[in-house]
């Protein structure tokens, strides 16, 4: 069988396939359902440096393929985390992965700054690309500019593996990952949500409080697809492939467009079980084409002619 440990700089991943922050909680909820072990690692709820009440009622929606969140990054702060959650996951044999946000460089830096004093904690993810907060998140990631600055002044504290969350609510996302790149980041992860909105067509109001919020599912994956075969040109770092993955097919063309490994987010709302089925296709898929590793399939895509 085909061997599924991939790495990420200096992190190793059993198996290519994680989850994705928001979507995943902290692991736990989803035990009862399949070996979250098994996974290549848990990206957990996206966590501030001080607590955030997150945006107010109603701040979801449906869609046709897909949904709108406009959660804000509801979280009891990094404190919480350390010493609440954090013991209850720390032992777990996978790679559990902190979201880290803020609204201020100096608010991502001190969340930063304590994650890297946990033992099991062996890397983040640097959220600088949330649609639906009012300050910070996306602010940041939007810019070239924007994006080194905050990178730039967590690489400075942060020693273990970086990871950068890019927004694909940008003219040209090869310029933000670049910058990310050229600042210390180990990899990046796309897409994070598209900013989207909806109405209710009787109160002729809009469904979301916010007004817009991030539009994630099915829908996204053609131009999440489009990013990160995009990116994979541009840079030299490790992707992380995300938006729209429901199938181990969904998964494979990430790979195949030039992602190291992907995350399942949205579609864990649906079947919890999701992640083991498309960690088992990649496998399949591996052994029918002759792939030894699944590490081969990154960037494989054979294209002809000149593009």
């Amino acid at each position: 069988m085909a061997e599924l440990k991939i790495n990420i700089g200096k992190l190793s991943l059993k198996s290519p396939v994680t989850t994705a922050s928001g979507t995943f909680g902290y692991g736990m909820e989803y035990a009862d359902f399949m070996d979250i072990e098994r996974l290549g690692g848990i990206f957990v709820k996206g966590t501030t440096a001080e607590p955030r009440e997150g945006n107010p009622y109603p701040r979801m929606a449906e869609t046709p393929a897909g949904m709108l969140n406009a959660v804000g990054l509801q979280n009891k702060g990094s404190d919480y985390f350390i010493h609440s959650i954090y013991p209850k996951i720390k032992d777990l044999d996978t790679n559990i992965i902190v979201n880290v946000s803020g609204s201020t460089v100096s608010s991502y830096v001190a969340c930063a700054e304590k994650m890297a004093a946990l033992e099991k904690i062996p890397a983040i993810e640097l959220n600088i690309s949330c649609p639906n907060v009012k300050k910070g998140g996306m602010a940041f990631g939007v810019t070239a500019t924007g994006a080194a600055e905050v990178v730039r002044a967590v690489r400075e504290v942060y020693p273990k593996v970086l990871i950068v969350k890019l927004s694909p609510n940008v003219t040209d996302i090869t310029e933000i990952a670049k910058a990310v790149e050229a600042e210390g980041a180990d990899s990046v992860s796309l897409i994070n949500t598209l900013l989207g909105m909806a109405i209710d067509v009787n109160k002729r109001k809009p469904i979301l409080s916010t007004i817009t919020g991030g539009l994630s599912g099915p829908c996204v994956k053609p131009v999440a697809l489009r990013m990160v075969w995009q990116t994979y040109k541009a840079v030299k770092i490790p992707i992380i492939g995300i938006g729209g993955i429901a199938s181990w097919k969904d998964a494979v063309e990430f790979m195949l467009a030039g992602a190291a490994a992907v995350q399942v987010g949205t579609s864990n709302f649906i079947d919890p079980a999701i992640s083991m089925k498309i960690t088992g296709g990649i496998r399949e898929y591996c052994d029918k084409y002759g792939f030894k590793t699944a590490a081969e399939l990154t960037g494989a895509l054979e294209i002809s002619g000149n593009v």
